[in-house]
C-alpha cells in the first residue's frame, strides 16, 4: 500500500514539473513569435518559427538549456525590418540578445530590463530612436551593452552607472545629449564609448557641471 501511495506521488510531481515546463515553453514561444509577427524577414530568418510547435527550442537561432528555456536569441545581421516587442522582457533565462546589425526601428522596450540573467545585450547598426530606458540598470549580469550607431536621444541614464558587472559600453554614433557619467562602472570607460553624439556635452565633472541640468535634452 506504501510502495503505491509513493507511486502514485511520484507521479504526480513528474505531472506537475511535466506541465510547469510546457507552460514555460508556452511563455517563451509566445514571446519570441510575437516578435516574430512584428518584424518582416525578407530572408527566412524565422521560417522555423513555428508557433504549433510547443517548444520553441527547436527553432533555428534560438538557444536553450538543459530546462528548455530560452538562454541565446542570435539573430544579428539577418536583414530583419520592424519593432522590438515587449514580450521579449518574458524570457526570463535569456542570457544573449544578439540582434544587431538588422533594421530595427522604434524605441527600446523598458521590459527588456526584467531579463535578469542577461549577460550581452547587442542592438548595434539598426535605427533604433527613442531614449535608453533606465530600467536596463536592473540587468545586474550584464558585461556587454551595445547601443552604438542608432538614432538614440536624450540623457545616459545615470542609474547604468550601477552596473557592476559591465565591461564593454558603447553608445556611440547616436544622438544622445546632457553629460555622460563618469561614476561606478562608468569611470573605467573612456570617450571612444561615447564618440559622435554632437550634442553630447562630455563627461559630467562632479562639483562643476551637473548631470541633470543644462539645456534641451531629450
Amino acid at each position: 500500500m506504501a510502495i503505491q501511495a509513493l507511486f502514485h506521488l511520484l507521479l504526480l510531481v513528474v505531472l506537475l514539473f511535466s506541465a510547469l515546463s510546457t507552460t514555460n515553453a508556452n511563455t517563451e514561444g509566445d514571446a519570441l513569435y510575437a516578435l516574430r509577427r512584428a518584424v518582416k524577414d525578407p530572408q527566412g530568418v524565422l521560417k522555423s518559427w513555428d508557433p504549433t510547435l510547443v517548444d520553441p527550442c527547436t527553432w533555428f537561432h534560438v538557444t536553450c538549456d538543459s530546462d528548455n528555456r530560452v538562454t541565446r536569441l542570435d539573430l544579428g545581421n539577418g536583414k530583419l525590418s520592424g519593432k522590438l516587442v515587449a514580450e521579449l522582457g518574458k524570457l526570463e533565462r535569456l542570457q544573449y540578445l544578439e540582434l544587431y546589425m538588422n533594421d530595427l526601428v522604434g524605441p527600446i522596450p523598458k521590459e527588456l530590463g526584467g531579463l535578469k540573467s542577461l549577460v550581452s545585450l547587442d542592438l548595434y547598426h539598426n535605427n533604433l530612436t527613442g531614449s535608453i530606458p533606465s530600467s536596463l540598470s536592473n540587468l545586474s549580469n550584464l558585461k556587454f551593452l551595445r547601443l552604438n550607431s542608432n538614432r538614440l536621444v536624450g540623457r545616459i541614464p545615470r542609474e547604468l552607472t550601477k552596473l557592476g558587472n559591465l565591461k564593454i559600453l558603447d553608445v556611440s554614433n547616436n544622438d544622445m545629449c546632457g553629460t555622460f557619467p563618469t561614476s561606478g562602472s562608468f569611470s573605467k570607460f573612456t570617450e571612444e564609448s561615447f564618440v559622435n553624439n554632437p550634442r553630447l556635452e562630455g563627461p559630467e565633472l562632479m562639483g562643476f557641471v551637473r548631470y541633470n541640468v543644462g539645456g534641451d535634452c531629450q
